[in-house]
């Protein structure tokens, strides 16, 4: 077994569910719209929230991709900012990282215009 060989299974069972429910969202969003003009309305307010979902889950779909092609070069677990190892904890709580925690936390109060360089 390979060191992330576990992170790898878990990002593809992950993003199996999130495509299912991407093609699930676009089932729904192609759907005609009510005759009523009330109901029309409601279902406008409906697409908009599931589009939003959408738009989420497709960026949540992009970043277990890239972790997966990360593990398959070999890169996976390595800052990309820095250079240095990301804590296995912090892989383990986000797989999809590709920061360490300690760059994050720089870049976090660095945009609070806590820290100037």
């Amino acid at each position: 077994m390979t060191k992330h060989e576990n992170i790898a299974k878990a990002l593809k069972a992950r993003l199996s569910e999130l495509t299912n429910r991407v093609v699930e969202i676009g089932s729904e969003l192609r759907k005609p719209l009510s005759a009523d003009f009330e109901d029309q309305a409601t279902d406008l307010e409906n697409q908009e929230a599931l589009e939003a979902i959408e738009n989420s889950k497709i960026h949540k779909i992009r970043q277990i991709q890239a972790a997966l092609k990360r593990i398959f070069e070999g890169t996976y677990g390595i800052c990309a900012h820095c250079g240095e190892d990301i804590d296995p904890k912090r892989l383990e709580a986000l797989p999809t990282a590709t920061r360490c925690i300690s760059l994050k936390i720089y870049r976090r109060t660095d945009l609070q215009g806590l820290v100037r360089g």
